[in-house]
């Protein structure tokens, strides 16, 4: 299926990014130029595919200030993640690991902590948060003092975009002597993080979130663990043929959102302000969902109670992409894990419409996608009138 000539404004940057035309370029050259085998390393196609790997190791921790020696290329950030856990519960010894979990991480985390459980391998302890999605830093601490060996805490939510600390969950985790699995995913290359630093064990990135190529990400932690599995090596994590242009893709991308994040998130915010300005100024009674202070420069998180987001998305098919919720349960017609976490009302749920402008997002299209958005809550709130009438 090909978009319209005129393609609906895109605003669902927290479900994917479009490929930076320069990181496109650099993963074709890999692809067609510099196409050798990382592994084949007896002739110069296969020694600069090589250096390329090495090359991307380094942009890949640089981004994230860790050592280029603990970075593991996966599939992405779903596969980083079943592997972080998988080597937290292969060394927990006798007894089933203890995790501790907020209750609005990303499905990846909960589906594979719930795997473990069945087995029989993890308790789970899990953490609360608050009307704004926010984590009680005390609980966590209760928590850890009362025995958790694996504390998983998002950097940023990636439904309503608040942001949590990961300083400060890492540190708390420590003194207990628990390990931490923060999942990046949606902060890195939005935010800074300096995972060595701050002692982070594992932390997970994915390429297609920082207009990167979809299908590689990185598994990122101190070099002196060894996170592939014991039964042996998987082709992202081992011996296999290295997935070269997706390595590279995902080093450029890396790269350029070490180099750009600083100006570019501003501007991204300031976007993300004129648009809520707008909505507020037309639509009665729509609300911001999750820290209003603290979230993603990009993250506009709203809900119109009495309009039912799917009828909005609908409306907005051909004018604008955004989405109800997260990538992962897109299509489906079940409630938000996150926003029944954050115990909205029903009738905020149901209204509920995640937004996310982006590097490439223009003031023009910000105005137009006001516009659009307005006139249909407008023409849903008529009809729904109209059949009450």
């Amino acid at each position: 299926m090909n978009l319209p000539t005129a393609p609906p404004i895109y605003l669902d940057y927290h479900a994917t990014t479009p490929t930076d035309p320069r990181v496109a370029a650099v993963v074709l050259h890999t692809m067609t130029t510099a196409f050798g085998n990382a592994n084949s390393t007896e002739h110069i196609y296969g020694e600069v595919a090589a250096a390329l790997v090495t090359d991307a190791r380094r942009e890949v921790a640089e981004l994230v200030n860790a050592d280029p020696e603990g970075v593991y290329f996966t599939s992405g950030s779903s596969e980083s993640i079943r592997l972080a856990v998988a080597h937290a519960v292969a060394g927990r010894g006798h007894r089933p690991l203890r995790v501790a979990v907020t209750t609005v991480e990303h499905r990846a985390v909960l589906d594979t902590v719930a795997i473990h459980e069945r087995r029989g391998e993890v308790t789970v302890h899990w953490l609360a948060v608050d009307g704004r999605a926010r984590l009680d830093m005390v609980a966590l601490e209760a928590a850890c003092h009362d025995g958790i060996d694996l504390v998983c805490v998002m950097a940023a939510n990636n439904e309503v975009g608040t942001l949590y600390p990961g300083e400060e969950v890492a540190r708390i985790a420590g003194r207990a002597g628990a390990r931490t699995l923060i999942d990046a995913t949606q902060a890195a290359g939005r935010v800074p993080i300096h995972a060595a630093a701050w002692g982070i064990t594992y932390l997970t990135v994915s390429a297609h979130k920082i207009y990167g190529p979809k299908g590689i990400g990185a598994l990122i932690v101190p070099p002196e663990l060894d996170v592939r599995p014991s039964h042996g090596p998987t082709p992202s994590t081992g011996d296999g043929t290295p997935n070269v242009p997706g390595i590279v893709g995902l080093g450029e991308a890396c790269r350029l959102r070490r180099l750009e994040m600083a100006d570019d998130e501003p501007r991204m915010a300031a976007q993300r302000n004129r648009l809520e300005a707008l909505l507020f100024a037309d639509i009665d009674g729509i609300v911001v969902n999750g820290d209003h202070e603290r979230r993603l420069s990009n993250n506009l998180h709203v809900s119109v109670p009495d309009v039912p987001n799917d009828a909005v998305i609908a409306r907005l098919r051909r004018h604008v992409a955004l989405s109800t919720g997260a990538a992962c349960s897109s299509g489906t017609q079940t409630p938000s894990h996150v926003l029944r976490a954050m115990g909205l009302s029903e009738a905020l749920q149901e209204g509920a419409l995640r937004i996310g402008t982006g590097k490439f997002t223009t003031d023009a299209e910000i105005e137009r996608a006001a516009e659009h958005i307005v006139q249909a809550v407008a023409a849903i709130r008529r009809t729904i009138g109209g059949r009450g009438a």
